[in-house]
Formats: structure tokens, sequence, C-alpha cells
């Protein structure tokens, strides 16, 4: 869900402003560091056991979910990937470039969807 976060980003031409702007760059950068480091100190300072022989602690699935999508909203390396990677395969005499772009990115994602779900 994160990266459709991104394509609609990249469509609207807001990737392309996170990449040329050193500053916008950098807090987006400082904020998904900063947000995994949260993460690092709640579960250091979670009263768990390191016993493998316990229950292990349940937590609902939204939740992980949700901090899933927080981090890869918050991962600039995805914004860039959209930035440098889509416009390739654009071509401007072909149409509206927004909906080629939301085109290929949703098809990127679908094919993520797709092989991260698939039986193993």
């Amino acid at each position: 869900m994160g990266t459709f976060v991104h394509v609609a980003a990249a469509a609207v031409g807001l990737s392309a402003l996170l990449m040329s702007s050193a500053a916008a760059f950098s807090v987006a950068k400082y904020l998904g560091a900063a947000y995994l480091i949260y993460l690092g100190v709640q579960k250091l300072r979670a009263e768990e056991s390191f016993d493998v022989a316990e229950e292990a602690c349940r937590v609902k699935l939204s939740r992980v979910f949700g901090q899933g999508i927080v981090v890869n909203i918050l991962n600039p390396k995805t914004a860039l990937f959209f930035f440098s990677f889509l416009p390739q395969f654009v071509d401007a005499s072909r149409g509206n470039v927004a909906l080629q772009i939301l085109f290929l990115g949703t098809l990127f994602a679908c094919m993520g969807i797709a092989g991260s779900s698939a039986k193993k």
C-alpha cells in the first residue's frame, strides 16, 4: 500500500520535487530513520523474553500492516526508484504522462504483491 502512495506521488510530480530538493529529501530520509529508531526502541523497551520455548506475543495484523505502510512511505529510496525508473518507459507522444506513470507504477505494485504473496 505504501508503494501506491509513491506511485501517486510520482504521477503528480511530487517524487520529482522530493528528488530535486536536497532539504525535502533529507527530511524524508531522517523521518524514515527516526521512525525505524522509534520501532527499535519500542522493541527493546518491551518486556519480552527471548526464550524460544515461550508462546510468542500476538500482534494485531492491522498494526503490522500499518507499520509496513509507514516504513515504505518514509523510504526515500522508493521515491528515487519511481522518479528514475518509471520515466524511462513513458512516451509523452502517447498521451497523458501522469496516467502512464500511474499505470506503470500500479503494474509494478501488483507484480510485487503477486510475488510476495505466492506460496513457496
